[in-house]
């Protein structure tokens, strides 16, 4: 018989860092709905508060979703009036990417509401095991990074 994730004892732990994305994903989407932000939206939103000027596709590389749903996403974001693209004046194939004032109004709103539900998720653990917590998170992305990709 085959060896299973589930006969592993560390897949109890991994399914919780899974239930954890999908409940914290439910949460976000809920808490930025009211303000007309769709979860995918707001990712892009508050990669470009973050990081003006952005590339679409160093965007792409940055983005919790799919370089199609970005492809399909990114003119939607023009014609809601929330993003402007404007070529690169040293290279015109690269299209840089920003926002309007009212796409950082909305950004400004999806992380108000990102943060106020991230410090009240966080008040389970103490700022050491909050530390710890990222750090182990580091630790095994820097690894799976370094894995090659088959086997």
């Amino acid at each position: 018989m085959n060896e299973r994730p589930w006969d592993h004892p560390r897949f109890r732990n991994w399914i919780w860092v899974g239930r954890l994305h999908a409940i914290w994903d439910a949460r976000l989407s809920a808490a930025i709905a009211p303000h007309g932000i769709r979860l995918a939206q707001f990712d892009i939103l508050a990669n470009l508060v973050h990081e003006p000027g952005i590339t679409q596709q160093h965007l792409a590389k940055r983005l919790f979703i799919g370089r199609s749903s970005l492809s399909m996403a990114l003119p939607e974001l023009e014609r809601m009036g929330w993003l402007r693209r404007e070529g690169d004046p040293e290279d015109k194939r690269i299209r840089r990417l920003f926002l309007t004032p009212e796409g950082v109004a909305k950004a400004e709103l999806g992380l108000a509401e990102q943060l106020r539900l991230l410090k009240e998720m966080m008040t389970v653990l103490t700022a050491e095991e909050c530390d710890q917590l990222g750090e182990k998170a580091r630790r095994m992305a820097d690894h799976l990074k370094k894995m090659p990709e088959t086997r």
